[in-house]
């Protein structure tokens, strides 16, 4: 039994609309054609878009604490 849906599924837009490197916004983690097309897509696109958007965001954020704790470590050199 499908669930109903009484209201619209509001956009993950916060407000920080510029593309990073891969190509993805890096305020909500949406491709171009993601953004796009947002008003277009029925509720269920919409939530694959969202859980898709919340992996790409744990990835960045899981890679750049990789490199901040790759950072703030000494490597010291072997003495022999």
């Amino acid at each position: 039994m499908q669930q109903l849906e009484f209201f619209d599924i509001p956009s993950p837009c916060i407000g920080v609309c510029e593309s990073g490197p891969r190509g993805y916004c890096i305020g909500c983690f949406r491709s171009r054609e993601e953004r796009q097309h947002w008003h277009k897509v029925d509720d269920q696109t919409k939530r694959i878009i969202i859980n898709a958007c919340n992996r790409r965001k744990k990835m960045y954020q899981a890679k750049k604490n990789k490199q901040e704790t790759q950072s703030t470590h000494f490597n010291q050199q072997n003495l022999f």
